[in-house]
């Protein structure tokens, strides 16, 4: 029997890499990822190489059944250069998170964009604004809500690809929607992400929308759109120390422009200090504040002290491989610390 294997990879493009996609078409496939073989493409059409030297190889990181198509499988890969080695462009190779002791969950926003009219799904024309956002967060109503039908197929997919998303919203602004993403292992997490925004992408093709991950699509009055980066280590998802969870805050201030290069283009013009942020030229943390740079989680200071932290940083257009490899990084830059303060409430 033959099979679709389409492989999904991330160009070259700056600020912003975009994802592509070609099918493969295989005999007797077992639905397995060691079975999916490494492929070849053409580099030079996607800023990744020189045409004189342009082939370039997609090594299979993770596979999905595709809900759309029969017989057919979603490959998510990494691009590596024609001897095996990582290319310049392949966040996912720089994580450091072997053992998958970090936990990540995403929230990625996105905007449904009318092609036509070049505005948000639901602004009638360029330069219309509808009723001042407040209504629409959550919000139930022809008058309120668009696009839910694509959400909701969105949904459908994903759980059908056996990924592990675990919920919807209609977010602030009108047309914005939202759609989170959990998973045991940074580099797993990344590979959800990636996958569901590819989902996402089919889903809108059908509709001739296109999904806009511009960090403030609209400018003005309205929210922009993030991709909150929730995540834990065993450290903070066990320890019940206040000073763990401060000390690894603290870890971030001394490297915000670091996190800043990797948390998407044109983040600046969201992360004004106003619509749920914090300025990009500060930081800050604190317990349930949702202006912070990283915010606390009620529910895990109820627990005392074990849960995970929230980074509100990230933009929706942010690759969350270089996203979730920045901060695990950082939080393992204080693990001695780390592990100094849990020996220490272990012997009071």
């Amino acid at each position: 029997m033959k099979s679709k294997l389409e492989y999904i990879w991330l160009d070259g493009y700056k600020p912003t890499q975009t994802m592509r996609s070609k099918t493969k078409v295989v005999s007797d496939f077992t639905g397995k990822l060691e079975d999916c073989p490494i492929w070849s493409f053409d580099g030079s059409s996607t800023e990744q190489a020189n045409g004189n030297s342009s082939d370039l190889l997609l090594k299979p990181v993770a596979i999905f059944p595709d809900p759309d198509r029969k017989n057919a499988f979603l490959v998510m890969t990494e691009v590596m250069n024609s001897d095996g080695t990582p290319h310049v462009s392949n966040g996912r190779c720089t994580i450091n998170d072997d053992d998958n002791d970090f936990w990540f969950g995403f929230e990625q926003e996105y905007v449904l964009w009318n092609i036509d009219t070049h505005s948000p799904y639901g602004f009638p024309a360029p330069g219309y604004y509808p009723a001042p956002q407040g209504p629409y967060y959550c919000s139930v109503g022809g008058e309120f809500i668009v696009g839910r039908d694509i959400a909701e197929k969105h949904l459908d997919l994903c759980i059908e690809a056996g990924i592990n998303i675990e919920g919807i919203n209609a977010e602030v602004m009108k047309g914005q929607w939202e759609y989170q993403i959990f998973a045991k292992g940074a580099k797993a997490a990344g590979d959800q992400t990636w996958v569901a925004r590819y989902i996402l992408e089919r889903v809108a093709e059908d509709y001739k929308i296109r999904v806009n991950l511009d960090p403030k699509p609209v400018k003005g009055d309205w929210n922009g759109s993030g991709m909150h980066a929730n995540f834990s280590n065993s450290a903070l998802r066990t320890s019940g120390s206040k000073e763990v969870f401060d000390t690894i805050c603290e870890a971030f201030r001394p490297v915000v422009q670091e996190h800043i290069e990797v948390y998407g283009a044109d983040n600046h013009k969201r992360l004004t200090g106003q619509h749920e942020t914090q300025s990009i030229n500060k930081f800050s943390y604190g317990v349930s504040d949702r202006g912070a740079s990283i915010r606390i989680p009620l529910i895990a200071v109820q627990k005392g002290y074990k849960g995970w932290l929230e980074d509100r940083r990230p933009a929706s257009n942010a690759d969350p491989y270089k996203v979730a490899a920045r901060i695990v990084k950082t939080v393992k830059s204080v693990d001695s610390k780390v592990a100094e303060l849990t020996r220490e409430k272990e012997l009071v």
